[in-house]
């Protein structure tokens, strides 16, 4: 025992706010697991909504299991003690399923820790009856699952509103074999369970066929919620321990009708979908109970066609409101007010690329009057501070779109130094520059990532001109995490044997070696047409047609108008 890890773990525990154990006894034991720290976990949405959706049924418990911190991990390595929830205390092998929610392919390299500390082994083939069932959820999970294949047992496959009823149904009732609770569960819709699946590859390496056994389905189709007013998603556990600490978040609406090639969000949660006013002032209401702020959360918050009455509700119950950032050509004044109302010091926009050539290749459908436009209502509105997101990387990039993104960059700097002049107060702009990576289910599937060579490059020529211009700062995402995350997102199954070697600290290329695989087969490499992806033994309600005439149109510049995907099952899309 470590008095010292049971001690945090309680004063966590007690700091909270919504939280309640269930006991133990006569329950399905779920041990919902984030790959890394409290801290960032609870600030997420659907960990905490899944949480509490399980919670909420007679049957079934869960409680929640997260990376330790550094401190605490050194004292679990020291005393030998294993991981424990948070709730109760019991130990992750004495739970019946654990269930990853994993958002971000970077964390894959905390599973191996996670499992050595919750002594369970790794890979699904060295696991026996008496182990629990590992379940992987989140969006990683129907983004490619592959990369994990050897590792977790079933994969849920699209959004937890839908999946978990039927999920949960069967899990109870359960098999007398894992073998036939996984052949039971693959019948479930949007259950993948890779084991039910033989791959084989062609002599170059490609993919060459992905074959169902045991009655599994030949594609597993995303699920997803067709009226988002049938549930809630916020905070409904409330900490001091967070980033998002003085602010109750609430999700406002769903996916996004913008068509941005490179955005795997934009493409995975088709439909564009709100909750009501009606929906969302119960949710409003019991953040604000608790908190003076109500963090907003969509892909495209100014585009909800109720955020005027959403803000002024919010504003008039004498919160204030908080959003990530706002949509370039959806921003107006009303929407600055209510940020600067709310004192917002800092809002970010995100033209993506500096010049129109790139803009129009990733369909972003802006043009730099709409850029400086929307500067000048921010600056005009009294909102002191601009965060500018930018890629770099993207297909046929030169560095004449580079000297455009700075030139651009010139620009609103003038505008917003323009306006402070006037208000009394000089503010500061912050370029937030990330490396393109090409996603699964995306236009841009078949496209390679740049080489880190030539990245560099554009970085020096970026950080170089910046670094002249005052009250403006760039940072930049790390050139090898943004490898790594390509890497891990664009993998086959092959690719879950390096998972031991990265986390035990060896860099991509030793991790690769050690397996007999060459990272930029998986980075580097253009596609061709026909290839076919380790992530399409998965249906995301998108032809394959239609993103690839997507990626052909976005190679020769042409736009595309927004919510026009060939989505089957999409009641918006034409």
């Amino acid at each position: 025992m470590s008095r010292k890890l049971i001690d945090k773990a309680r004063a966590r525990l007690q700091a909270e706010c919504g939280g309640e154990a269930k006991p133990w006894g006569g329950r399905l034991r779920i041990a919902l697991v984030y790959p890394n720290t409290y801290h960032q976990a609870m600030s997420n949405l659907g960990f905490l909504s899944v949480h509490h959706w399980i919670n909420l049924r007679d049957d079934a418990l869960c409680e929640r299991f997260f990376l330790p911190d550094p401190e605490d991990l050194a004292e679990h390595i020291k005393s030998g003690y294993p991981l424990f929830s948070l709730e109760s205390g019991q130990f992750l092998a004495d739970f019946d399923v654990v269930a990853f929610s994993i958002p971000f392919e970077n964390d894959y390299l905390h599973l191996p820790t996670l499992f050595e500390l919750g002594r369970i082994p790794l890979f699904a083939a060295e696991r026996k009856e008496s182990h629990p069932l590992i379940l992987c959820g989140g969006i990683c999970a129907f983004l490619n699952p592959e990369p994990l294949a050897g590792i977790m047992d079933l994969f849920a496959v699209g959004e937890g509103e839908v999946i978990l009823p039927p999920l949960l149904e069967a899990l109870v009732a359960g098999e007398p074999t894992r073998a036939d609770l996984l052949r039971r569960l693959a019948a479930v819709p949007g259950v993948y369970v890779p084991s039910l699946y033989q791959v084989d590859y062609h002599a170059d390496g490609t993919l060459a066929s992905i074959r169902p056994e045991g009655g599994a389905p030949p594609r597993v189709p995303r699920q997803w919620m067709a009226d988002l007013d049938g549930t809630q998603s916020r905070s409904f556990i409330l900490t001091p321990d967070t980033e998002f600490s003085d602010m109750a978040l609430t999700e406002i609406s769903r996916g996004c009708s913008r068509g941005c090639r490179f955005c795997a969000a934009g493409y995975l949660y088709l439909p564009p979908r709100e909750r009501s006013l009606a929906n969302l002032l119960p949710q409003i209401e019991a953040g604000l109970c608790e908190r003076g702020k109500v963090g907003l959360v969509s892909a495209a918050v100014a585009d909800h066609s109720q955020f005027e009455e959403i803000s002024a509700a919010i504003l008039a119950r004498e919160g204030k409101i908080s959003v990530a950032s706002l949509r370039i050509d959806s921003l107006g004044e009303a929407e600055v007010a209510a940020l600067h109302a709310s004192g917002h010091r800092t809002v970010a926009l995100a033209p993506e690329a500096g010049s129109q050539r790139m803009r129009d290749l990733i369909n972003k459908g802006l043009d730099e009057e709409q850029i400086l436009h929307a500067v000048d209502l921010l600056a005009g509105g009294g909102i002191p501070n601009l965060k500018l997101y930018f890629l770099i990387g993207l297909p046929t990039e030169e560095m004449a779109d580079i000297e455009e993104m700075l030139e651009l960059t010139v620009a609103i700097r003038e505008r917003w130094i323009a306006h402070g002049k006037k208000a009394g107060h000089l503010g500061n702009i912050t370029l937030s520059v990330n490396p393109f990576i090409p996603k699964p289910f995306t236009p841009f599937q078949w496209a390679p990532m740049e080489k880190g060579s030539s990245l560099e490059k554009k970085v020096r020529r970026i950080r170089s001109v910046i670094a002249r211009l005052p009250n403006t700062t760039v940072f930049f995402e790390s050139l090898r995490s943004a490898t790594l995350q390509a890497f891990l997102s664009r993998g086959d199954r092959r690719i879950g044997e390096t998972l031991p070697h990265l986390a035990a600290g060896k860099n991509l290329n030793a991790a690769c070696r050690a397996v007999g695989l060459d990272p930029s087969f998986y980075v580097h490499r253009q596609r061709g047409e026909d290839e076919l992806f380790p992530w399409e033994v998965l249906d995301s309600g998108v032809e394959r047609d239609y993103l690839w005439r997507e990626y052909r149109r976005g190679i020769e510049g042409v736009f595309t108008p927004r919510c026009t995907p060939s989505c089957r099952r999409c009641g918006v899309c034409g």
